[in-house]
């Protein structure tokens, strides 16, 4: 059975897993706002958003692209640098939220250039990507998966990718790096975990299955058509991703002085 439980960066989903009996029938999807979380809401929750967990699996990974609308006299991301420097403050960027991953990507894009951009957060990517095509904003990051039909439809123009190399989903658009901005990557991403205690016996069971369901063709095909890369890790793997992800957060969440949403 699936039972969705969205809401507050993935919060609500998982304080009903972390409470859940550690038997290995209780799975937890989160994304990369996960990974935040243990910075913004570190003290504030009825659980650990890593201590309560045990990561099973690293799904799948989607490389996030930058977008302007197009009024925006930016060309490429040097372009958008250059313009941001010129006018400090003045440049809106929307998000899916505080501490989402599209968020903290430009969060990190702005330490990197050494720039001044407003945020301005909504309750999902579409009121975002509405506001971006009206003009309300000039600047969006999120995933090819919802950006590029509005990109090739001539609504919205795309930048660059926030990746090391190019993406199967927005093959004609460059990296962040090749349109002249800094090496900045960031993605969102999809993680299996279950609650803290469950057998080892039983964690490496459920990984060794979502590697199998994960080879499937079709599968792989369908993943690769929205922008995103199958993975399919080990625990220790993905155990290891968090934590190198968590850090990496933490940092940019740190020096740009993020609260979280009340």
């Amino acid at each position: 059975m699936i039972e969705n439980k969205p809401g507050a960066n993935s919060i609500v989903g998982a304080e009903m897993v972390a409470r859940s009996a550690p038997d290995g029938y209780t799975v937890l999807t989160v994304i990369a706002a996960h990974a935040a979380n243990a910075t913004l809401y570190a003290g504030k929750l009825p659980f650990d958003p890593t201590k309560s967990f045990v990561p099973v699996s690293l799904v799948s990974t989607a490389p996030l692209i930058l977008t302007v609308n197009n009024d925006f006299p930016a060309r490429d991301v040097k372009g958008l640098i250059d313009y941001a420097r010129a006018n400090p403050g003045k440049v809106s960027f929307g998000s899916s939220g505080v501490g989402a991953s599209a968020h903290l990507t430009t969060e990190l894009l702005k330490q990197a250039a050494g720039i001044d951009m407003l945020h301005v957060p909504f309750k999902g990517t579409a009121p975002a990507l509405t506001a971006l095509i009206a003009g309300d904003i000039q600047v969006l990051v999120d995933v090819p998966g919802s950006m590029m039909p509005h990109v090739r439809a001539g609504k919205i123009r795309a930048l660059g990718l926030f990746s090391t190399r190019r993406s199967g989903g927005a093959s004609e658009v460059p990296t962040v790096t090749e349109a002249g901005g800094p090496p900045v990557e960031g993605s969102t991403w999809a993680m299996f975990l279950v609650p803290a205690g469950t057998p080892r016996e039983i964690v490496n069971r459920l990984s060794a299955e979502v590697k199998r369901a994960l080879a499937a063709p079709e599968l792989r095909e369908r993943f690769g058509a929205l922008g995103m890369e199958v993975v399919g890790s080990t625990p220790a793997e993905a155990a290891h991703f968090l934590d190198v992800e968590i850090v990496k957060w933490n940092r940019v969440i740190t020096q740009a002085g993020i609260k979280a949403e009340n």
